[in-house]
Protein backbone atom coordinates (compact mmCIF):
# COMPACT_ATOMS: atom_id res chain seq x y z
CA UNK A 1 0.00 0.00 0.00
CA UNK A 2 1.57 3.55 -1.03
CA UNK A 3 -0.29 6.98 -0.09
CA UNK A 4 -0.79 10.06 -2.44
CA UNK A 5 -3.72 11.11 -0.29
CA UNK A 6 -2.30 14.53 1.24
CA UNK A 7 0.88 16.16 1.43
CA UNK A 8 0.51 15.71 5.35
CA UNK A 9 0.57 12.06 5.86
CA UNK A 10 4.27 11.74 7.24
CA UNK A 11 5.47 13.56 9.93
CA UNK A 12 8.13 16.00 9.76
CA UNK A 13 11.34 16.34 8.08
CA UNK A 14 14.72 14.88 9.35
CA UNK A 15 16.01 17.81 10.07
CA UNK A 16 13.66 19.27 12.08
CA UNK A 17 13.31 16.42 14.39
CA UNK A 18 16.93 16.50 14.82
CA UNK A 19 16.92 19.67 16.11
CA UNK A 20 14.31 18.99 18.45
CA UNK A 21 15.99 16.13 19.82
CA UNK A 22 19.46 17.93 20.03
CA UNK A 23 17.71 20.97 21.88
CA UNK A 24 15.16 18.77 24.07
CA UNK A 25 16.62 19.74 27.51
CA UNK A 26 17.37 22.88 27.15
CA UNK A 27 15.53 25.31 29.39
CA UNK A 28 13.60 27.75 27.35
CA UNK A 29 11.28 30.58 28.04
CA UNK A 30 7.64 29.62 27.43
CA UNK A 31 4.90 31.48 24.89
CA UNK A 32 7.03 31.99 22.07
CA UNK A 33 9.80 33.98 23.86
CA UNK A 34 12.41 31.09 23.26
CA UNK A 35 15.16 31.93 21.36
CA UNK A 36 14.39 29.53 18.72
CA UNK A 37 11.11 31.41 18.01
CA UNK A 38 12.28 34.75 17.83
CA UNK A 39 15.05 33.65 15.52
CA UNK A 40 12.45 32.21 13.33
CA UNK A 41 10.53 35.46 13.59
CA UNK A 42 13.66 37.11 12.15
CA UNK A 43 14.44 35.27 9.47
CA UNK A 44 10.19 35.07 8.59
CA UNK A 45 10.53 39.38 8.23
CA UNK A 46 14.17 38.97 6.12
CA UNK A 47 12.71 36.47 3.62
CA UNK A 48 9.38 38.92 3.16
CA UNK A 49 11.70 41.91 3.09
CA UNK A 50 9.57 43.16 5.48
CA UNK A 51 11.55 44.00 8.93
CA UNK A 52 8.65 45.40 10.59
CA UNK A 53 6.32 42.89 10.00
CA UNK A 54 4.68 41.09 13.08
CA UNK A 55 4.91 37.41 12.70
CA UNK A 56 3.09 34.66 15.10
CA UNK A 57 3.45 30.95 15.00
CA UNK A 58 0.33 28.91 15.42
CA UNK A 59 -0.29 25.36 15.22
CA UNK A 60 -2.79 24.36 12.35
CA UNK A 61 -4.89 25.98 9.47
CA UNK A 62 -8.16 25.48 10.40
CA UNK A 63 -7.10 27.15 13.63
CA UNK A 64 -5.44 29.81 12.15
CA UNK A 65 -7.92 30.61 9.79
CA UNK A 66 -10.51 31.11 12.84
CA UNK A 67 -7.86 33.11 14.74
CA UNK A 68 -7.10 35.51 12.25
CA UNK A 69 -10.55 35.67 10.90
CA UNK A 70 -12.28 36.10 14.42
CA UNK A 71 -9.71 38.72 15.40
CA UNK A 72 -9.68 41.39 12.25
CA UNK A 73 -13.15 41.17 11.61
CA UNK A 74 -15.97 43.38 13.47
CA UNK A 75 -18.72 41.51 15.36
CA UNK A 76 -21.41 42.27 12.49
CA UNK A 77 -18.90 41.43 9.46
CA UNK A 78 -18.04 38.71 7.70
CA UNK A 79 -15.40 37.20 5.11
CA UNK A 80 -15.59 37.19 1.31
CA UNK A 81 -13.58 33.79 -0.28
CA UNK A 82 -14.74 31.33 -3.19
CA UNK A 83 -17.72 28.85 -2.74
CA UNK A 84 -14.68 26.06 -3.25
CA UNK A 85 -12.56 28.44 -0.04
CA UNK A 86 -11.00 26.21 2.41
CA UNK A 87 -12.82 28.23 5.22
CA UNK A 88 -16.29 28.12 3.32
CA UNK A 89 -15.98 23.59 2.38
CA UNK A 90 -13.68 22.29 4.75
CA UNK A 91 -13.70 23.62 8.11
CA UNK A 92 -16.54 22.45 9.68
CA UNK A 93 -18.10 25.58 10.22
CA UNK A 94 -15.32 26.92 12.21
CA UNK A 95 -15.75 30.78 11.13
CA UNK A 96 -19.56 30.76 11.30
CA UNK A 97 -19.09 29.29 14.81
CA UNK A 98 -17.47 32.59 15.96
CA UNK A 99 -20.31 34.62 14.84
CA UNK A 100 -18.65 35.63 11.53
CA UNK A 101 -20.80 34.49 8.23
CA UNK A 102 -18.15 33.31 5.04
CA UNK A 103 -19.99 35.26 1.66
CA UNK A 104 -19.11 33.21 -0.73
CA UNK A 105 -18.55 34.06 -4.60
CA UNK A 106 -18.39 32.01 -7.88
CA UNK A 107 -15.02 30.67 -8.58
CA UNK A 108 -13.43 29.74 -11.88
CA UNK A 109 -11.02 26.65 -11.16
CA UNK A 110 -10.90 27.55 -7.43
CA UNK A 111 -9.60 31.57 -8.14
CA UNK A 112 -12.38 34.22 -7.79
CA UNK A 113 -11.29 37.93 -9.57
CA UNK A 114 -11.25 41.18 -9.23
CA UNK A 115 -13.88 42.25 -11.21
CA UNK A 116 -16.86 39.41 -9.56
CA UNK A 117 -15.15 40.96 -5.89
CA UNK A 118 -16.05 44.62 -7.15
CA UNK A 119 -19.58 44.31 -8.30
CA UNK A 120 -20.33 42.05 -5.10
CA UNK A 121 -19.12 45.22 -2.94
CA UNK A 122 -20.88 47.76 -5.20
CA UNK A 123 -23.52 46.01 -5.25
CA UNK A 124 -23.53 45.90 -1.52
CA UNK A 125 -23.11 49.38 -0.53
CA UNK A 126 -25.64 50.11 -3.58
CA UNK A 127 -28.13 48.26 -1.67
CA UNK A 128 -30.66 50.28 0.50
CA UNK A 129 -31.01 48.35 3.02
CA UNK A 130 -27.42 46.95 3.95
CA UNK A 131 -27.35 48.22 7.34
CA UNK A 132 -29.59 44.94 7.62
CA UNK A 133 -27.26 42.72 5.96
CA UNK A 134 -23.80 41.18 7.32
CA UNK A 135 -21.04 43.81 5.92
CA UNK A 136 -18.32 42.74 3.67
CA UNK A 137 -15.16 43.05 6.12
CA UNK A 138 -12.51 41.01 4.66
CA UNK A 139 -11.20 38.56 1.45
CA UNK A 140 -10.12 35.09 1.95
CA UNK A 141 -8.21 33.48 -0.64
CA UNK A 142 -5.75 30.63 -1.11
CA UNK A 143 -2.03 30.62 -2.65
CA UNK A 144 -2.34 27.75 -4.07
CA UNK A 145 -6.29 27.45 -4.53
CA UNK A 146 -7.84 24.27 -3.26
CA UNK A 147 -7.84 22.82 -6.64
CA UNK A 148 -4.06 23.52 -6.85
CA UNK A 149 -4.25 26.26 -9.56
CA UNK A 150 -2.38 29.74 -9.01
CA UNK A 151 -3.51 33.44 -8.74
CA UNK A 152 -0.69 35.14 -11.06
CA UNK A 153 0.90 38.36 -9.80
CA UNK A 154 -1.40 40.65 -11.88
CA UNK A 155 -4.33 39.09 -10.34
CA UNK A 156 -3.52 39.36 -6.76
CA UNK A 157 -2.52 42.98 -7.40
CA UNK A 158 -6.47 43.66 -8.76
CA UNK A 159 -7.20 41.70 -5.83
CA UNK A 160 -5.41 43.75 -3.39
CA UNK A 161 -6.15 47.15 -5.10
CA UNK A 162 -10.30 46.50 -5.12
CA UNK A 163 -10.03 45.43 -1.06
CA UNK A 164 -7.76 48.72 -0.61
CA UNK A 165 -10.34 50.80 -2.54
CA UNK A 166 -12.70 49.60 -0.17
CA UNK A 167 -10.56 49.78 3.15
CA UNK A 168 -10.85 45.80 3.82
CA UNK A 169 -7.89 43.51 4.22
CA UNK A 170 -6.60 40.82 2.10
CA UNK A 171 -6.37 37.54 3.68
CA UNK A 172 -3.92 34.68 1.93
CA UNK A 173 -3.82 31.51 3.23
CA UNK A 174 -0.35 29.86 2.50
CA UNK A 175 -1.08 26.61 3.54
CA UNK A 176 0.57 24.73 1.07
CA UNK A 177 2.22 28.33 0.09
CA UNK A 178 5.87 26.67 -0.59
CA UNK A 179 4.32 24.59 -3.56
CA UNK A 180 2.89 27.06 -5.33
CA UNK A 181 6.17 29.71 -5.45
CA UNK A 182 8.41 26.97 -6.75
CA UNK A 183 5.95 25.48 -9.31
CA UNK A 184 7.04 26.18 -12.94
CA UNK A 185 4.66 28.96 -13.85
CA UNK A 186 5.05 30.65 -10.75
CA UNK A 187 5.44 34.75 -11.43
CA UNK A 188 6.11 36.01 -7.80
CA UNK A 189 8.11 35.52 -4.73
CA UNK A 190 6.77 35.68 -0.78
CA UNK A 191 8.18 38.91 -1.06
CA UNK A 192 5.44 39.92 -3.75
CA UNK A 193 2.84 37.92 -1.41
CA UNK A 194 4.08 39.83 1.61
CA UNK A 195 3.56 43.40 -0.06
CA UNK A 196 0.32 42.76 -1.69
CA UNK A 197 -1.71 40.86 1.20
CA UNK A 198 -2.33 42.84 4.59
CA UNK A 199 -2.18 39.25 6.42
CA UNK A 200 -0.75 35.94 5.11
CA UNK A 201 0.46 32.69 6.54
CA UNK A 202 3.32 30.41 5.37
CA UNK A 203 2.25 26.73 5.99
CA UNK A 204 4.49 24.18 7.38
CA UNK A 205 1.87 21.70 8.58
CA UNK A 206 1.73 20.72 5.03
CA UNK A 207 5.13 21.57 4.25
CA UNK A 208 7.51 19.36 6.65
CA UNK A 209 6.96 20.33 9.51
CA UNK A 210 5.07 18.57 12.52
CA UNK A 211 2.81 21.28 12.71
CA UNK A 212 2.57 24.92 12.67
CA UNK A 213 1.58 27.95 10.57
CA UNK A 214 3.48 31.32 10.41
CA UNK A 215 1.25 34.20 10.42
CA UNK A 216 2.30 37.37 9.09
CA UNK A 217 0.40 40.97 9.65
CA UNK A 218 2.65 43.29 6.80
CA UNK A 219 1.07 46.50 7.36
CA UNK A 220 1.08 47.34 11.59
CA UNK A 221 -1.91 46.19 11.53
CA UNK A 222 -2.17 43.28 14.15
CA UNK A 223 -5.27 42.77 16.04
CA UNK A 224 -4.97 44.44 19.42
CA UNK A 225 -3.67 42.32 22.83
CA UNK A 226 -3.24 39.63 19.31
CA UNK A 227 -1.60 37.13 22.01
CA UNK A 228 -4.42 37.87 24.45
CA UNK A 229 -6.95 36.36 21.33
CA UNK A 230 -5.18 34.02 20.63
CA UNK A 231 -5.01 32.16 24.68
CA UNK A 232 -8.68 33.04 23.89
CA UNK A 233 -8.99 30.74 21.51
CA UNK A 234 -6.70 28.23 23.40
CA UNK A 235 -4.24 28.26 20.70
CA UNK A 236 -1.37 29.69 22.69
CA UNK A 237 0.99 26.73 23.10
CA UNK A 238 3.34 27.24 26.60
CA UNK A 239 6.12 24.97 24.58
CA UNK A 240 6.31 27.85 21.78
CA UNK A 241 9.61 26.43 21.20
CA UNK A 242 7.36 23.28 19.53
CA UNK A 243 6.59 25.73 16.90
CA UNK A 244 9.89 27.98 17.03
CA UNK A 245 12.38 24.98 16.31
CA UNK A 246 10.28 23.52 13.71
CA UNK A 247 10.35 27.04 11.37
CA UNK A 248 13.68 27.90 12.51
CA UNK A 249 14.92 25.17 10.78
CA UNK A 250 12.28 25.45 7.93
CA UNK A 251 14.08 28.74 7.00
CA UNK A 252 17.65 27.71 7.81
CA UNK A 253 19.85 27.30 4.07
CA UNK A 254 16.58 27.44 2.27
CA UNK A 255 14.86 24.18 3.13
CA UNK A 256 11.08 25.57 2.93
CA UNK A 257 11.84 26.28 -0.48
CA UNK A 258 14.38 23.28 -1.67
CA UNK A 259 11.72 20.54 -0.16
CA UNK A 260 8.89 22.43 -1.90
CA UNK A 261 10.75 22.18 -5.05
CA UNK A 262 11.38 18.45 -4.94
CA UNK A 263 7.19 17.92 -3.93
CA UNK A 264 6.76 19.62 -7.52
CA UNK A 265 9.39 17.67 -9.24
CA UNK A 266 7.81 14.73 -7.98
CA UNK A 267 4.34 16.33 -9.25
CA UNK A 268 5.62 16.86 -12.56
CA UNK A 269 6.59 13.34 -12.89
CA UNK A 270 3.17 11.71 -12.04
CA UNK A 271 1.55 13.95 -14.14
CA UNK A 272 3.63 12.49 -17.15
CA UNK A 273 2.62 8.99 -16.28
CA UNK A 274 -1.04 10.09 -16.22
CA UNK A 275 -0.92 11.82 -19.61
CA UNK A 276 0.67 8.42 -20.76
CA UNK A 277 -1.78 6.07 -19.06
CA UNK A 278 -4.25 8.47 -21.07
CA UNK A 279 -6.20 9.32 -17.56
CA UNK A 280 -8.09 12.85 -18.06
CA UNK A 281 -7.25 15.72 -15.86
CA UNK A 282 -10.04 17.40 -14.18
CA UNK A 283 -8.41 20.60 -13.38
CA UNK A 284 -4.91 21.44 -14.96
CA UNK A 285 -2.21 23.04 -12.68
CA UNK A 286 1.49 22.90 -12.01
CA UNK A 287 1.72 22.65 -8.17
CA UNK A 288 1.48 19.46 -6.32
CA UNK A 289 -1.97 18.78 -5.66
CA UNK A 290 -2.99 16.59 -9.25
CA UNK A 291 -6.82 15.68 -10.30
CA UNK A 292 -7.45 13.04 -12.63
CA UNK A 293 -10.87 11.55 -13.62
CA UNK A 294 -10.67 7.90 -12.82
CA UNK A 295 -13.51 5.08 -13.62
CA UNK A 296 -15.35 3.65 -10.36
CA UNK A 297 -14.01 0.29 -11.36
CA UNK A 298 -10.72 1.31 -12.18
CA UNK A 299 -10.37 2.95 -8.49
CA UNK A 300 -11.84 0.13 -6.83
CA UNK A 301 -9.65 -2.09 -7.76
CA UNK A 302 -7.05 -0.09 -6.56
CA UNK A 303 -8.24 0.76 -3.24
CA UNK A 304 -6.11 -2.37 -1.43
CA UNK A 305 -2.93 -0.76 -3.21
CA UNK A 306 -3.18 2.79 -3.24
CA UNK A 307 -4.74 5.55 -0.90
CA UNK A 308 -6.12 8.78 -3.03
CA UNK A 309 -8.62 11.67 -1.73
CA UNK A 310 -11.99 11.23 -3.06
CA UNK A 311 -12.62 14.84 -4.36
CA UNK A 312 -15.83 14.84 -5.77
CA UNK A 313 -18.28 12.40 -8.24
CA UNK A 314 -17.69 13.12 -11.97
CA UNK A 315 -20.68 11.18 -13.40
CA UNK A 316 -22.42 8.01 -13.00
CA UNK A 317 -19.64 5.63 -13.30
CA UNK A 318 -16.63 8.08 -13.11
CA UNK A 319 -14.74 9.87 -9.89
CA UNK A 320 -12.11 12.64 -9.96
CA UNK A 321 -9.88 11.86 -7.44
CA UNK A 322 -6.43 14.33 -5.91
CA UNK A 323 -2.71 12.71 -6.53
CA UNK A 324 -0.74 14.54 -4.05
CA UNK A 325 3.12 14.95 -3.91
CA UNK A 326 4.82 16.19 -0.87
CA UNK A 327 8.45 17.05 0.59
CA UNK A 328 8.62 13.37 1.19
CA UNK A 329 7.80 11.95 -1.81
CA UNK A 330 9.77 9.44 -3.08
CA UNK A 331 10.69 8.33 -6.73
CA UNK A 332 9.99 4.57 -5.81
CA UNK A 333 6.36 5.44 -4.49
CA UNK A 334 6.40 7.25 -8.05
CA UNK A 335 7.35 4.27 -9.67
CA UNK A 336 4.77 2.25 -7.60
CA UNK A 337 2.19 4.18 -8.62
CA UNK A 338 2.95 3.81 -12.57
CA UNK A 339 2.43 0.85 -11.77
CA UNK A 340 -0.78 1.08 -10.17
CA UNK A 341 -2.04 2.74 -12.93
Amino acid sequence: MISFESDYTEGAHSKILQKLLNTNFEQQPGYGNDCYTLSAKEKIKQICQLPNADVHLLTGGTQTNQIIIDTMLAPYEGVIAAKTGHVASHEAGAIEYTGHKVLTLPHINGKINAEDLQSYLANFYQDANHEHMVFPGMVYISQPTEYGTLYTKEELIQLADTCHNYQIPLFIDGARLGYGLMADDCDHTIADIAQLADVFYIGGTKIGALCGEAVVFTKGNTPKHFVTQIKQHGALLAKGRLLGIQFDTLFTDDLYFSISRHAIECANKVREIVQAKNYPFYIENSTNQIFIIISDDKLAAMKDQLRVSFWEKYDETHTVIRIATSWATTLEAIETLEEIL
